[in-house]
């Protein structure tokens, strides 16, 4: 008997196809929405393995109820939402998909700080409201790159690629990282910078760490504070790596001159204080939306899965906690 799969969400064909040539029996979550937890688990009975996305809690009392899973396959890159040492200790393989959305990540964060600086989206809303009544020497006036400072927060795959393409729009690059990046220093001319200089010099500060302890609401509202009045703020890396209720105070009370979001720190909730500003732009997690990054996220994600519950490694396994 063929060993059957659940996968959580909709996802591209290419990632079904390869789960059904290896011979699975395949489930996918007939609704449009993340599942319940007693959904996910009654949905996972009987199943040895889980595609499952970034939106599914995978936590101990989930893995205590689904027995039979052997593998678990998340189509992210992060795997924050898998309780990994319960994992562990039933024995059970995850794996993720790092690498893949680097440069769809990259281009839409490259879509925000345009977004933000030229007031894209307020003066799409300016024309659509019938507003615009003709061309004005001081209408919606917006802000050049060119000779701007760009602040790298976290200098990885997509930090590094955000980085690189700075150079076109004529842009000073500094950066933040544990490690150094020779990479962006020696292409883009990037300078390593403690991050309350970075803050203080930037004109265009963009995140991209992973969400860590370390990392949540790593920009506060001291942070905030220590920004110029005419910087603006990027975040396409994890929500609450900022602190939301500051972040619309700071923009309310004009502490820094815009933002742009793609993820949130109660996700799918938007801090109602940033609904209303006109200085932010908000997009709903679209940042590896694109229709060849979904498709290499769903492939990697399938292989993964069919991998393990063959009793092969996975091309990407997450490094479970040691002991």
């Amino acid at each position: 008997m063929p060993e059957k799969v659940f996968v959580s969400r909709s996802i591209p064909r290419p990632g079904l196809d390869i789960l059904e040539a290896a011979g699975f029996r395949v489930e996918v979550n007939p609704e449009e929405r993340v599942l319940t937890a007693e959904e996910l688990v009654r949905s996972c009975r009987e199943k040895a393995g889980l595609l499952c996305l970034l939106t599914d809690t995978i936590d101990r009392s989930f893995l205590d109820q689904a027995t039979t899973l052997k593998a678990i396959a998340t189509m992210s890159v992060g795997y924050n939402h898998i309780d990994l040492e319960a994992a562990k200790e039933k024995g059970i393989g995850v794996a993720n998909t790092p690498g893949v959305l680097t440069d769809a990540t990259a281009e839409l964060t490259w879509a925000l700080i345009l977004a933000v600086a030229r007031r894209i989206p307020e003066a799409t809303r300016f024309l659509r409201g019938g507003e615009f009544t003709g061309w004005g020497p001081i209408l919606l006036l917006g802000v050049e790159l060119n000779g701007k400072t760009l602040g790298i927060v976290g200098a990885g795959r997509i930090g590094t690629a955000v980085g690189l393409k700075a150079a076109a729009f004529g842009m000073k690059v500094v950066y933040l990282d544990p490690g150094r990046c020779p990479e962006l220093e020696k292409r883009a001319g990037a300078e390593k910078l403690p991050l309350e200089r970075l803050l203080a010099e930037a004109d265009f500060v963009t995140l991209h760490v992973p969400l860590t302890e370390e990392t949540r609401c790593l920009i506060g509202r001291g942070e905030l504070r220590r920004m110029k009045p005419t910087a603006f703020l990027i975040n396409t890396s994890r929500g609450p790596v900022i602190d939301e209720e500051a972040l619309a105070e700071a923009l309310r009370e004009k502490e820094i001159a815009g933002a742009g979001l793609d993820v949130y720190e109660k996700e799918p909730h938007v801090h109602p204080g940033l609904l209303t500003l006109q200085n932010v732009v908000l997009l709903p997690h679209i940042g590896s939306a694109t229709v060849e990054t979904r498709s290499r996220m769903a492939v990697m994600a399938a292989e993964n899965l069919a991998a393990m519950l063959s009793g092969k490694p996975p091309k990407n396994p997450v490094p479970l906690p040691r002991n």
